[in-house]
């Protein structure tokens, strides 16, 4: 796959929308509002936003690496590392759940950003597998 063809990837497109959902959601909850130029960090609220940023934003770099990857051991990596991304989003959702956050609907709105996303990677993830046997 070439570089050019991976917005016609879905996975790839919803990895996009989870990243800027991530990084909205990010930037409404934090006290610190240089977070997104990854300074010092401040708050358990800030340090969830900028792990939050940063796993969104190397969920779609690894999609990008397995797309583009010929080595079956490298895409493997890739997508395992998705996985524990995705989960990891989800406990951030948690923790910032648990630090008192009142918009529990911005929280919910990334949850189902995520949940759009796993359905289309697990789709995309079979049809690699499928390609390799």
């Amino acid at each position: 796959m070439e570089r050019n063809s991976l917005n016609s990837l879905g996975v790839y497109r919803k990895s996009l929308a989870l990243r800027d959902m991530s990084e909205a959601v990010a930037a409404y909850f934090t006290q610190n509002r240089e977070i997104l130029s990854f300074r010092k960090i401040d708050s358990f609220r800030d340090d969830i936003s900028k792990s939050l940023l940063v796993d969104a934003d190397l969920i779609t770099k690894e999609v990008e690496q397995a797309a583009l990857s010929n080595c079956h051991n490298s895409r493997m990596r890739s997508l395992s590392y998705v996985n524990i991304m995705t989960r990891n989003i989800l406990a951030y959702c948690n923790g910032l759940e648990r630090d008192g956050v009142k918009e529990k609907e911005y929280l919910n709105l990334l949850r189902k950003e995520i949940r759009i996303f796993r359905v289309s990677f697990k789709k995309w993830r079979k049809s690699l597998n499928h390609k390799n046997d």
